[in-house]
C-alpha cells in the first residue's frame, strides 16, 4: 500500500505532513508573575526631608498599592525606620526591596515576612452609642483588651491595639453598633531574637 512499509506502519511526518524541526520551549514564567500575598519591608533611612516621598514613588512606579506605612524616629536622631506592608509576589517584592536599597538615603532593606516578628497596630475607633447600648459597648472594649479615651454622648472613642487581624476582628464586630470614624497607624515590627536591623546599619 502506498505511503506505509511492510509492515503497514506509516512512516513519521507522511500522516499530517513534515515532523517540525525543533519543538517550541515551554513558556516562560514572568518575573512578578506568582501568586500574591502580605509582605512586610523594613527600611532604615536618613531622617532628610523628602526620602518619604522617594521611597513611595518608587513602590508607585512599580504599581503596588501600599497598605500601610509607618514612619518614626530610631534611637538615633539621624535615622528614621519605616515599616511597609503592600501585597505582591516574592519576585516582584524582591525586586522592589533591590531597588529601594539603590535609592540615596536607604540605608538598609529587610523583607521581614519569613521572620519571627512582633507586629502591633494601634487603632482609634469612634463608635455610635446610646444610651441603651453604651453600657455594652464598654465592656465589650475591655474584654478586647482596649481602653476608652473618649466618652461623650452619641459616641464612644476606644484604643485598641494588636496585630493587624486583631484589629479587623474588632472593627468588624464594633461595626454592628455603627462606626462614626476610624484611624489606624498600620503594623510596626520587630524582629525577635538579639540581632537588630539597625545595629547592622551602625556597623
Amino acid at each position: 500500500m502506498s505511503g506505509s512499509d511492510s509492515n503497514g506502519r506509516v512512516p513519521a511526518g507522511t500522516a499530517h505532513g513534515p515532523s517540525p524541526a525543533h519543538h517550541a520551549p515551554p513558556p516562560r514564567a514572568l518575573p512578578g508573575g506568582g501568586e500574591t500575598r502580605r509582605h512586610v519591608l523594613v527600611a532604615v533611612v536618613l531622617n532628610k526631608p523628602g526620602v518619604l516621598n522617594r521611597v513611595s514613588s518608587l513602590m508607585r512606579a512599580r504599581n503596588f498599592n501600599i497598605d500601610s506605612l509607618a514612619v518614626s524616629h530610631t534611637d538615633s536622631d539621624d535615622i528614621s525606620r519605616m515599616t511597609i506592608t503592600l501585597h505582591g509576589d516574592d519576585v516582584a517584592v524582591e525586586q522592589a526591596a533591590k531597588q529601594l536599597y539603590r535609592l540615596i538615603d536607604v540605608l538598609k532593606v529587610q523583607d521581614v515576612t519569613a521572620e519571627p516578628t512582633v507586629q502591633q497596630e494601634l487603632a482609634l475607633v469612634k463608635i455610635r452609642a446610646t444610651e441603651s447600648n453604651r453600657d455594652e459597648i464598654l465592656r465589650f472594649v475591655e474584654l478586647s483588651r482596649g481602653r476608652v479615651v473618649d466618652l461623650v454622648e452619641g459616641s464612644v472613642i476606644a484604643e485598641v491595639t494588636g496585630t493587624e487581624g486583631e484589629i479587623d476582628t474588632f472593627v468588624s464586630l464594633v461595626r454592628t453598633y455603627g462606626i462614626k470614624e476610624l484611624v489606624r497607624t498600620g503594623a510596626v515590627v520587630m524582629a525577635r531574637g538579639a540581632g537588630s536591623i539597625e545595629e547592622a546599619v551602625k556597623k
